[in-house]
């Protein structure tokens, strides 16, 4: 039912990944023209993908995705500078204050990265997203860390471990973002 998606699924990820986000808050907000937003929001989780450490999961006949990545300071400090603006236009300006915001409260302790996790519409609320957050947990030996864009996902990370760290990051006139951390188990340290 969960499979590590192969480098020739990356389309079928950010497909599914496109959908999902198509009215979220925080994806209005960092590409705020409606004309060119599946665009850009495709080119942001392919730049996603093109990480090394990044790991794709899928769902349910590709009903479901989540984005990973083993991270810690050493490796985010050694990542290649990009230009933004280059990439993504003018939602570059917006893209380097929010992860510049994030950065400051990432936590520097290895950890693994949840940087998205999306369910198609018409399977929303079955459980998929739940069942692709306890796959990757309990394979985990480190602790997790993401950031919830909507009180829907803070509410279903808080039911599965995470806990808030720290107040909500807000960029500008962005939508609220709850950095979460969900400590390495026992079982699995």
């Amino acid at each position: 039912m969960i499979r590590q998606a192969t480098g020739i699924e990356s389309t079928t990820v950010v497909d599914i990944l496109t959908e999902a986000f198509t009215d979220d808050p925080l994806v209005g907000w960092l590409f705020p023209e409606p004309a060119g937003r599946a665009q850009l929001q495709a080119r942001f989780y392919y730049f996603q993908l093109a990480d090394p450490a990044a790991e794709a999961y899928l769902i349910g006949g590709n009903q479901g995705a989540s984005l990973w990545k083993a991270t810690n300071a050493a490796t985010d400090a050694s990542a290649p500078a990009v230009d933004l603006e280059a990439v993504f236009g003018a939602a570059g300006d917006r893209l380097r204050a929010l992860g510049q915001a994030l950065a400051r409260v990432r936590p520097a302790q290895q950890h693994l990265y949840l940087s998205c996790m999306g369910v198609v519409g018409d399977r929303r609320g079955a459980g998929l997203g739940s069942t692709l957050l306890r796959h990757r947990l309990d394979r985990a030996n480190v602790a997790a860390y993401l950031e919830a864009s909507s009180p829907r996902s803070r509410a279903l990370y808080l039911r599965h471990g995470f806990e808030d760290l720290g107040a909500p990051v807000q960029v500008a006139d962005s939508p609220l973002l709850w950095p979460m951390w969900h400590p390495a188990t026992k079982e699995n340290n």
